[in-house]
Order: structure tokens, then C-alpha cells, then sequence
């Protein structure tokens, strides 16, 4: 099992903390990652583009001269595609861009993520990290005593916490049950509490050893 020293917000080492192999000593499978983020990426888009097609824009009842005797191209509409006002062909239309991906899957790339994390020395555990106050420059003063540039920062979420940390571009802030991969690869850094440690380790820890299936692909019904 992999070991990872325990500080306190202070940069004091306190402990030490054996993290489960199954979850942060996983071998890391690429294209897991990519799923995950394919399908979360995917979700978060609104999908409300949206075009007129021809029987949608205004106008256009009357035939815009008689059928035969002007010399002209016979037209119907002038709200047909070539004519300037008229509908559009193929245009975008309201959709979902979700894609289907099982949960034993979304799982096994969680844990692909945090594992490759662990192996990049990149993560911090710590007793517990709480603030008095909304200072901002205590979040500051945090990341410069670990030398870190960012971080993803998992903790149950404290109100001073999460309002001090807020206005920083380079710090995300989230609860223990809603780690996904794809703030775990936007971030170089992962701090986590002890409690969230356990936390995740509970929630990731397979039952009947690790999923051995891909991605599904298609689209979501």
C-alpha cells in the first residue's frame, strides 16, 4: 500500500496514512481518462444552439410571382434556403451532447486519476483544513508553504473555506462525494483531508475487484 505522510494546515508533519492500493495504487488506463472526461464535458454542455429551418421563419405565404409568364425561375416561397430572410439547411438544432458511460466505468477512471496523482507525488493529505474567518490570504499563504501553483482541494465544504478560495482562478474546492476525474486532471495538485481519504476510499473501493470492461459508447436516451 502506498504511504503518505500527514500535515496540518500549517506544513507540520503529524502522521503518516497508508492509502488503499485498489484506489490510489491503480493501474492507470488512458483511455478511461478519456472517456470520463469525454462524458463529463459532454453532460455540462447546454446544447440550445438552434437554427430557423425554412418552416420556422416568418413570412413567406404568398407565391412571390405566378408560376409561368415572367421569365423568372419558378419560386413558391421567399423563405425558401436561397432566397436571403429564408431558412436554414442542416442547421443546429436543440440537442444533448451527453454520452452513456457506466458507472463501474466513471469508477475505475476516478481511480485511474487519483492513482496517477499518487505516482506523480503530487498529493497532500492533511489532518483537517478549516478557516475562522474569509481571508483569502490564508488559502494563499496554504499553497505557498506546499509549494503548490494550484490545487483541487477535497474537504467537506466549510462556508469560510470555500468563500476564501472562490476568487482564486487556481483553486477548486469540492466535497468528498463529488471527486470526478475531470477536476482531478485540471488541477496538477490534490489536497485532501484525512476524512476525505476515508470518505473516497469508501466510496471507490471495489467489492468484487476492479471493472475489466470499456467505455460504452452512443448517444443518451
Amino acid at each position: 500500500m502506498p504511504k503518505i505522510d500527514i500535515h496540518n494546515a500549517g506544513g507540520k508533519k503529524v502522521g503518516t496514512l497508508e492509502l488503499a492500493d485498489a484506489v490510489f495504487g491503480a493501474e492507470v488506463r488512458e483511455h478511461l481518462l478519456y472517456a470520463a472526461v469525454r462524458f463529463q464535458r459532454g453532460k455540462a454542455r447546454a446544447g440550445t444552439h438552434k437554427s430557423k429551418q425554412r418552416s420556422e421563419v416568418r413570412g413567406g405565404g404568398k407565391k412571390p410571382w405566378k408560376q409561368k409568364g415572367t421569365g423568372r425561375a419558378r419560386q413558391g416561397s421567399t423563405r425558401a434556403p436561397h432566397w436571403s430572410g429564408g431558412g436554414t439547411v442542416f442547421g443546429p438544432v436543440v440537442r444533448s451532447h451527453a454520452t452513456k458511460l457506466n458507472k463501474q466505468v466513471r469508477a475505475a477512471a476516478l481511480r485511474s486519476a487519483l492513482s496517477r496523482r499518487v505516482a506523480e507525488k503530487a498529493v497532500v493529505v492533511l489532518d483537517d483544513f478549516t478557516l475562522g474567518e474569509i481571508k483569502t490570504r490564508q488559502v494563499t499563504d496554504f499553497m505557498k508553504k506546499f509549494e503548490l501553483a494550484d490545487m483541487l482541494l477535497v474537504t467537506s465544504i466549510d462556508p469560510n473555506l470555500e468563500k476564501s478560495a472562490r476568487n482564486l482562478d487556481a483553486v477548486t474546492v469540492i466535497a468528498p462525494d463529488g471527486l470526478n476525474v475531470y477536476d482531478v486532471l485540471l488541477r496538477r495538485n490534490l489536497v485532501l483531508t484525512r476524512a476525505a481519504v476515508e470518505t473516497v476510499t469508501a466510496r471507490l473501493l471495489p467489492v468484487d475487484g476492479p471493472p475489466t470492461g470499456g467505455p460504452a459508447s452512443g448517444e443518451a436516451g
